[in-house]
């Protein structure tokens, strides 16, 4: 039992290529897929990541069913995603090559159709979005944007933004020296 747990069927190496490979595969795939798959996953999106992982599973693994070369994909795996993660935060060309830019999807209040079409969004999606970060509707947004990890950023109008912390405390102020004004006006 024990034998067969530890002993790796290929060689190391091999076990190491395959592994770098398949995940250069998927991220190609990904990226070809577009940013819209990160931004909202739905069912069909799970049933692909599913039926993917168990797709190249043997890809990865070849014919050894041993614990230990399963444990050596897996660290390689962790250590190429950590080294591919690294170098994206040092290397901005590397990170636009792989993760993309940002897609402007609302200006000046109007949704950009064409923009829509590409990256497979519905209108409603967007929608939602803004109500959700603004409160408002995409009338009131000066900017909105996919951002290469799916996020959708929205910007809102000047007349649609909301209040700072700075803004509430400079009003704080204001009142208090009203308080302070109104007072010394009884005082008299």
């Amino acid at each position: 039992m024990w034998h067969d747990m530890v002993t790796i069927e290929i060689p190391v190496v091999e076990k190491i290529v395959r592994t770098v490979l398949v995940y250069v595969v998927i991220i190609v795939l990904f990226r070809l897929a577009g940013k819209r798959g990160l931004a909202s996953m739905n069912t069909f999106d799970f049933v692909v990541i599913f039926l993917l992982s168990n797709v190249v599973q043997n890809a990865v693994i070849g014919n050894d069913f041993s614990l230990l070369g399963g444990l050596v994909g897996a660290a390689t795996l962790v250590a190429v995603n950590a080294l591919v993660n690294r170098l994206l935060a040092v290397e901005g060309n590397m990170a636009r090559l792989l993760e993309g830019k940002p897609t402007t999807v609302i200006e000046d209040g109007h949704i950009v159709r064409r923009a829509m079409r590409r990256l497979g969004l519905r209108t409603g999606e967007v929608e939602e979005v803004v109500r959700l970060q603004t409160g408002g509707t995409v009338k009131t947004v000066e900017h909105g944007s996919l951002e290469p990890d799916g996020r959708l950023l929205i910007v809102p109008g000047p007349e649609a933004q909301q209040a700072t912390r700075a803004d509430i405390d400079r009003l704080a102020e204001r009142l208090a020296a009203i308080e302070e004004m109104l007072r010394a006006g009884r005082g008299k």
